[in-house]
Order: C-alpha cells, then structure tokens, then sequence
C-alpha cells in the first residue's frame, strides 16, 4: 500500500485485505494448486474439500436453507447476475430492475429488450434513494417472470427494502434476484428472510476476498438455464452438461487460489462480526457525513440519515466537475475516490448530476480511521474555499438535490 494513501473507494474493491487472505491463498495454492474433483489423488481431495469448504460457508453466511450445492461460483457479481438474468428469462418474459441499479443488472437486461424480446420495467426511487416496494407491486404484469433488485446503492449507499420487495415477489409467484454485491460482509444476509430466490454475491467487495471471486446461489425450485458447457470432472461420457447443482452453471477449473482466499477472509469475518464492523464504519461515515454537511459549496446526495445505509456518500461541489474534485482530493490530500457515474447511470440521470460528470464518492472500509476522514473532510473544504462556486449554500441531501442547485 502507498504511505500515507487514505483509500476510500472500499465500493469499488475493499483495500487492503486482511491479514493472512493473500498468505492464506498463495500457501494453498502452493502445496494444493491442482484440479478439484478431477482425480482421486490426495492432492485433489483436499483441493476439492477446502471448495466444499467454501461453499458451506457461503451458504451459511448468506442463510440460505438449501443444499451447499446451490452455491454456484462465479468470476463476480456482474457474472452471476448475467447467468441469473440470462438463464430464466425469455422471449415474451417481463422483467423488472430499478433506476438504482448498477449496469451488472442494467447491460444484461438491455440486451435482452433490445435483441430478445424482453419486456423491461425501471422503477424510479424516491427523494432518500429508496424505491418503494409498492411500485414494484405495481408494476408487476401478467407476464413478469423476474424481479432484480440490488440490496443497496453502489453510488449512494442507500439500502432498499429487499424483505418487503420478497414478500410481494414470493406472493405473486415471480422469481427474485438480489444483487449483494454491495452488503454482502456489510450487512447480515439473510436469504430466508429476504425471501430471495437467487443471490448474487462478490467476493473482492466487503466479503474481503481476492478479484476474481464470486457467485450466486439459487434456491431450491429454482431453475436457472445454464450459459455455458465443458468440463465439470463428472460424467465425462454424456454429451450433455450436467443438470445438478453446482455443475449446472459451472464449467471447466474453477479459480482455487481465489476460493482459497475468499474462504479465509470468510473466517476473518465471522471472528470479527459483522455487526461489529459495520457500527464502526458507520461511526466513521456519521463523522463524515457531519463534517461535509456545513461546508459551503458541497452538495450531498441522498445522505441525510446514517439508518439503513451502507458507509458510502456521493457528493459534488459546486462549479465544479467531479473529476476535478476528486484528481485534487488525490493529488492535494492523498485520498483516493471514485469519481464519475459508478456504473450507475440511471441513479445520475435521476439526481441530475450528469453535467458535473457524475458524482466524487467516498466509500469506506474496516480499515479506514478518524484521522482520515478528517483529512478528507478538511480536503473537500481546502477545494470548496479554493476552487468551487462561492454562495452554493451548504450540503444538501436529498436526490433532487442536483437537479435544484446545480
């Protein structure tokens, strides 16, 4: 890690792991690197137990109730949401997504309206970043089939009511798909509850695990179509792929160094509590929050309460772009954001913020401290006072408020 980096683009890739994943990982790797399930070697039994391993895990953590073959990997979220969309969908088929959705959800269901026949509903969220469940009950057709929802905002943190949006799917017989890339390790995942029947999950996010690590689990009854064929080690002789979980919907060497490392950041999580890290990186945005909020020029969005969010803020200043913000917090400060639209353009579209180029966010982590969230709130003032539009008024916080001020 760079001295003195205070890296807040936690949303986008937690950073840094925590100790022992990647050790953890490379010593697996290195006295277990082979082909799971391929053999019956010893080397490919314990290869295939530590995955077997993972799963359970996984399965647990996330609450499912099903068999720990349910749990698919995948190479990340944006992979498992395209097989989840892409395998129960079809021509004919409604599906609806919200405008709070990444383009993980948004690219996969595009393509399907554009080329397949797919009928597509966005259900617009409200001034504190929420949609409202009863939109989505609203919008459901004849013919829906799917409902995607992600469990809470990459570009405004804000965590929308899955429990309630579940219910109402569950009730009118139409398959949910939740998308956790962002709560998973934030949050207590509870698939039972959230009456989900896929989840979508990374593993390089809050989960802590390597790049290249993720997956989905799909509920018992649920079929998903598998996209792709090859290799799974069993039943070589049949020229079909195999219809039983997990090899339904995975093919050829799995990335075993990635699992190996996801399993381990897996029981850094479990030991440390995710209640537990998720008060004190919402301690840590409440000082945030409150530091930006009274600083002339800086403009908040949808960041009015700490309750039911995850620890990430957007913001911009006014009269000025977002990358300008955010090149200046890096160079002048040494605090690292993501700027731009977070692959969330519908979210821009509805807070207005397109001609600042997008928004400046700040997402946190386990890692970050008291003292680096004041260097960054002192950096957003230094800006503000040196380079922003003066008599902008204070933060706001709601999600009209770029359309209203900029």
């Amino acid at each position: 890690m760079m001295p003195n980096l205070i890296y807040m683009d936690n949303a986008a890739t937690t950073f840094p792991k925590p100790p022992n994943v990647l050790e953890d990982a490379l010593a697996f790797y290195r006295n277990y690197g082979v082909n799971p399930g391929r053999s019956g070697t010893d080397l490919a039994r314990e290869a295939e137990a530590m995955v077997a391993e993972a799963r359970v895990a996984l399965t647990s953590f996330f609450g499912a109730a099903g068999s720990p073959d349910r749990l698919v990997f995948t190479q990340n979220a944006s992979d498992a949401l395209n097989i989840a969309i892409q395998g129960t969908l079809q021509a004919g088929d409604h599906v609806i997504a919200t405008l709070v959705d990444h383009n993980s959800v948004l690219r996969p269901i595009y393509h399907l309206s554009r080329y397949e026949g797919i009928d597509v509903t966005h259900v617009a969220f409200g001034a504190d970043g929420v949609v409202d469940p009863e939109d989505v009950a609203k919008a459901i057709k004849a013919n829906t089939k799917l409902v995607v929802m992600t469990h809470a905002s990459n570009a405004l943190g804000t965590v929308q009511p899955v429990q309630a949006v579940g219910a109402i799917c569950r009730s009118r017989g139409v398959i949910f798909c939740v998308d956790v890339a962002q709560t998973a390790g934030v949050l207590p995942i509870d698939m039972e509850a959230m009456q989900a029947d896929i989840l979508c999950f990374t593993g390089h996010k809050s989960l802590m695990g390597p790049t290249g690590t993720g997956g989905m689990y799909v509920r018992e009854g649920i079929s998903v179509a598998p996209l792709r064929y090859g290799g799974t080690g069993v039943r070589s002789e049949y020229p079909d792929h195999l219809d039983e979980y997990p090899w339904r919907l995975e093919c050829g060497t799995g990335n075993l160094m990635g699992i190996a490392g996801l399993l381990t950041a897996q029981k850094w999580l479990l030991r440390e509590g995710v209640e537990k890290i998720h008060a004190r990186e919402m301690a840590l945005f409440a000082q945030l929050l409150n530091g930006l909020r009274n600083i002339e020029g800086c403009i908040l969005y949808c960041a009015e309460e700490t309750d039911q969010r995850v620890p990430v803020l957007s913001l911009n200043v006014a009269g000025m772009t977002a990358n300008n913000v955010g090149t200046l917090l890096d160079v002048k400060f040494n605090v690292a954001t993501r700027t731009g639209l977070q692959c969330a353009p519908k979210v821009h579209e509805r807070l207005g913020t397109k001609a600042m180029k997008g928004t400046v966010r700040l997402s946190l982590g386990p890692f970050n401290t008291e003292a680096q969230i004041e260097t960054a709130i002192e950096g957003v003032r230094d800006i503000a006072k040196r380079h922003g539009r003066t008599g902008g008024g204070v933060g706001i916080s709601t999600c009209d408020a770029g359309r209203q001020r900029n």
